[in-house]
């Protein structure tokens, strides 16, 4: 199974530091619903991992919030593109949570609800935390540099082996054009070689 795990805010649509508290805010950066399209149609299956401590901060509240993911689910649609669930964290920092990342427990969510060893999964983030979960789960790590994604770059200390793209479609291009790694690519040779 062929899966990848985005962050919302600052990756599909614009970020803002207040928060997006209303489906009138959540704004798609332009082409990342395309680009999710695209990985749609290359066999991917597009999960969300987002922090969402609006809810925690009484910003907004859960009628709001699934508001607003309908309104990104049908904006999706309409580009023929699919968000295949969407996992968030609802609490505040200070709660101390297992969910809220730069901890893992939605990554750790994400592979037993899809049975799925995370090794080697693509995670998309704009800040260090959402790099960081994905990371300590054995994902490969991509920062964007649309919402604080310029921040994040400047400031240095992403996990080893992070790519950087100017955009979630500058990063499903490479991705989609990315050739087999070498090892995987010798052992289905080798596999191929057995067969005959």
């Amino acid at each position: 199974m062929k899966l990848i795990i985005l962050d919302r805010d600052g990756v599909i649509n614009h970020d803002s530091p207040d928060f997006i508290k209303s489906p009138a805010e959540w704004i798609p950066v332009p082409g990342s619903l395309e680009a999710i399209a695209r990985l749609n149609q290359a066999g991917y299956r597009v999960v969300v991992a987002s922090n969402q401590s609006g809810i925690a901060r009484e910003f907004f509240d859960m009628t709001v919030l699934n508001a607003i993911h309908q309104k990104m689910h049908t904006l999706a649609q309409q580009v023929g593109a699919e968000i295949e669930a969407i996992f968030f964290c609802p609490h505040a920092a200070a709660d101390n949570c297992d969910c809220r990342k730069p901890k893992p427990g939605m990554f750790a969510e994400i592979s037993k609800r899809y049975n799925v060893n995370l090794k080697g999964v693509p995670t998309v983030g704009d800040s260090l935390r959402d790099l960081q979960a994905g990371f300590i789960s054995g994902c490969v790590p991509y920062l964007v540099l649309t919402g604080k994604g310029e921040k994040t770059n400047a400031t240095g200390g992403l996990p080893p082996g992070t790519m950087v793209f100017a955009n979630l479609a500058a990063m499903v291009d490479h991705l989609l054009k990315a050739p087999v790694p070498a090892a995987a690519a010798s052992a289905a040779a080798a596999a191929a070689a057995a067969t005959n």
